[in-house]
């Protein structure tokens, strides 16, 4: 049976601009392309556990006005749960200006909108849904004390989540404490530890430190160079998987959403995030945040192909 997955978070129409690098201040040069994106790290992860054969229920609040109507209908269109998303008529639906670079890099800046208003009396609202679910997932780009009340009806539950730790908060939140893992990438790790990550030591000494701080389990996401994975009982390096990166924008999203998956399905933190790390890295590879994201089939070939590929390096048969 498909798990049941509450998604929590952010809906955003993404304009995307690709361009040969980023502009200087004050610099205008012409782009090479222009398109209207879904994303959002809320829904980009909700569609990422959909796209992954699990049953997802979404959270969350758009504008009253053409994107929002354009967003939901794209979002039960790729299987996605929206009866608990609400249109609010005062605020526009949130909107993310992108940039991304031929080498597949993006600079993002984001418009909040209705994910602003996303309060914690709509979540006590849907209490009974983050009960029977199998696992809560969520990230940072709505309120954080409507993140706190959501992480405390889960505790209440005994609901296993699982918190994307972007964008980062200026703050330390004491609920980052009552999350069964947190997911930063690298900048988000920095800004949470003033510990600037250089290199895999420097990576590991961020993990450790963000551990000291009472943090359950730490899933760092290093981009092409895999994960690092941080528990009690020591950090474990998951190695990255080489491709041909195009777009780098919805990867950290579907890197988490996959975690989420495997966890939810009852593997350890280590095979969940070893899971986590093939999905991230085949979301790179196409462009556009939800439209990158690999449905299961897709996933397994690319795991089967790759473990193949290792084999023969090796000099042992696949089979």
């Amino acid at each position: 049976m498909a798990k049941k997955i509450t998604v929590i978070g952010s809906i955003n129409m993404d304009l995307v601009i690709k361009a040969s690098r980023m502009p200087k201040p004050g610099e205008s040069f012409f782009a090479q392309n222009f398109g209207m994106i879904p994303g959002g790290k809320g829904a980009n992860q909700a569609v990422a556990v959909a796209k992954l054969g699990e049953e997802v229920k979404m959270v969350g609040k758009v504008g009253r006005d053409v994107f929002g109507d354009k967003l939901l209908k794209n979002l039960r269109e790729l299987g996605v749960n929206t009866d608990y998303v609400s249109q609010d008529s005062s605020a526009s639906t949130g909107v993310a200006f992108i940039i991304v670079t031929e080498e597949g890099e993006n600079s993002i800046l984001v418009a909040n909108g209705a994910n602003g208003n996303l309060f914690p009396e709509d979540i006590e609202e849907f209490e009974s849904i983050i009960k029977n679910s199998d696992l809560l997932l969520m990230q940072l780009e709505i309120p954080l004390r409507t993140v706190s009340c959501a992480v405390e009806l889960a505790n209440k539950h005994k609901v296993p989540v699982i918190l994307d730790a972007g964008p980062p908060p200026k703050f330390f939140p004491d609920f980052f404490t009552r999350v069964d893992i947190l997911s930063p990438n690298e900048l988000e790790a920095e800004e949470l530890t003033g510990i600037k990550i250089k290199d895999l030591e420097s990576a590991k000494e961020a993990a450790q430190k963000l551990l000291n701080t009472g943090i359950k389990r730490v899933v760092l996401k290093l981009g092409a160079k895999g994960a690092l994975l941080a528990t009690r009982n020591g950090v474990k390096h998951i190695k990255g998987i080489k491709v041909r990166a195009v777009d780098t924008t919805a990867a950290g999203d579907a890197f988490t959403a996959a975690l989420a998956v495997s966890y939810a399905k009852g593997e350890n933190i280590e095979g969940a995030a070893v899971f986590a790390n093939y999905v991230g890295a085949l979301t790179v590879t196409k462009f556009g945040a939800q439209p990158s994201i690999p449905g299961i089939d897709e996933v397994e070939s690319f795991i089967e192909k790759i473990e193949s590929s290792t084999l023969s390096e090796e000099g042992e048969s696949p089979h």
